[in-house]
């Protein structure tokens, strides 16, 4: 499954943004192999239990994608 994430550790623990919590979990519990793209790597122990959605369990591979700057206008 490829699901999309708000930020994740290195041990692929999750935390969504708004509507992606509601098939993110799901998918990653039901897939064999899990790639979670996320905006935002943070350090073990950084993310709040209590927030932590999907745990690292059911990802394999996570990869940090920065978002897309828009061009300025001037």
């Amino acid at each position: 499954a490829l699901i999309k994430a708000l930020k994740a550790d290195r041990w692929g623990n999750l935390v969504y943004d708004k509507t992606g919590r509601n098939f993110g979990p799901i998918m990653a519990a039901a897939a064999s192999c899990t790639i979670a793209q996320v905006s935002e790597t943070v350090a073990l122990g950084e993310l709040d239990p209590e927030a932590v959605v999907t745990p690292g369990i059911f990802v394999q591979r996570v990869v940090t994608v920065a978002p897309a700057q828009l061009p300025q206008t001037a």
